[in-house]
């Protein structure tokens, strides 16, 4: 397996954690989380509950997996509602009710190293999911962001077709620019873009659908709905806002990525109004930090599950997980997303979606 190096800005990260049993702690308030018997308790930290995978897919597969692993582990869940400081308090909150063991995908990378720090002195062991945490943590489960980045670069070129010029004037929203998973989708777009198209107008959409909708409107104003060839959207939520601002400026059938393979975004492809959207098989990433997490907690080396190695923001070696990422178009949605279960062909095929997705061969 080759050795990965990642380099990490300081980042903005997301942090959250699937749990069973009871309601959470006072400082949780909100949360469902378990209490925790000190030893057998492990912790789950994810960084919002407006990105749909992280409540639906990652908390459950987590739950699960632990579950399945560790039948008398305990699991802690708190969500940051992308708030840094929130989730300080909550990895704290954990550390002190005897967590051994904390999954976090950090809502701010940079934010969290000293809360990281603070809780490996006690002796807990921090896995970074998601998105790769600054501090001494232990492992890192993620997807390869770069391939992730390339993939919907070629998307959108591949949508494109013979439009792909280097005068085709292309759209770019990246993902937050403190978050180093941005950093790393926006390089890999660019290295398949960058000389095959006219990225235009680029602009950070801070992973909010209101924000990209705002930046396409300005895009649409300086250069002109006419001249757009395309659109990339860093991820699906953000793509949900550009559509609807597309739509309102009358600019039909342009190419449109998107990342996370969200319900609304299969949709959209569906109805043609999204090219595209990557698809990171959230089950075998829980899966994966699950088990590094029981094998932690259970004094068992890691090596074996983390097989790469990464470079953190703050300079940190972390074994690490990278999986692979697959690109979703209308033509392998059966093959994809409902194949895996993570929609049935019902799901998406709600009333309004039933002539099109007759067309794209769904019904």
């Amino acid at each position: 397996m080759r050795r990965v190096a990642v380099s990490v800005a300081v980042s903005a990260l997301a942090v959250s954690a699937a749990a069973c049993g009871k309601a959470g702690d006072d400082d949780n308030a909100g949360d469902s989380s378990t209490t925790g018997s000190g030893g057998k308790s492990i912790g789950l930290l994810l960084p919002d509950n407006v990105t749909a995978r992280y409540e639906k897919f990652d908390k459950p597969y987590f739950e699960a997996k632990v579950k399945e692993l560790c039948g008398d582990c305990t699991v802690s869940y708190a969500n940051a509602a992308a708030d840094p400081a929130k989730q300080a308090q909550q990895m704290s909150s954990m550390v002190t009710k005897g967590v051994k063991v904390i999954v976090v995908s950090a809502q701010d990378s940079a934010a969290i190293k000293s809360s990281i720090a603070s809780a490996v002195s006690k002796g807990v062991k921090v896995v970074a999911y998601d998105r790769l945490a600054q501090g001494p943590v232990s492992a890192y489960v993620s997807f390869d962001n770069v391939k992730v980045g390339e993939l919907q670069g070629q998307a959108l070129l591949d949508a494109l077709g013979s439009k792909a010029t280097p005068k085709s004037k292309v759209v770019m929203i990246n993902g937050d620019d403190a978050d180093p998973n941005a950093a790393q989708f926006k390089e890999g777009a660019h290295k398949v873009l960058d000389g095959k198209v006219d990225i235009a107008y680029e602009q950070s959409g801070l992973w909010k659908d209101t924000v990209a909708a705002q930046k396409m409107s300005a895009a649409i104003t300086q250069l002109g709905a006419k001249n757009i060839a395309g659109v990339y959207a860093a991820n699906d939520g953000m793509a949900g806002g550009i559509a609807n601002t597309l739509k309102g400026a009358g600019i039909s059938n342009i190419p449109l990525t998107g990342q996370d393979a969200e319900l609304a975004a299969i949709q959209r492809i569906v109805a043609n109004t999204q090219s595209a959207t990557v698809y990171k098989p959230y089950k075998g990433e829980a899966d994966n930090a699950a088990e590094l997490a029981v094998n932690l907690l259970q004094g068992k080396d890691i090596k074996a599950l983390a097989d790469t190695e990464v470079t953190s923001g703050s300079g940190d070696k972390v074994q690490a997980k990278l999986l692979t990422p697959v690109s979703v178009t209308v033509k392998n949605i059966k093959d994809t997303v409902v194949k895996d279960g993570l929609y049935t062909v019902a799901d998406i095929c709600t009333a309004d979606y039933a002539a099109a997705c007759k067309k794209a061969g769904l019904q």
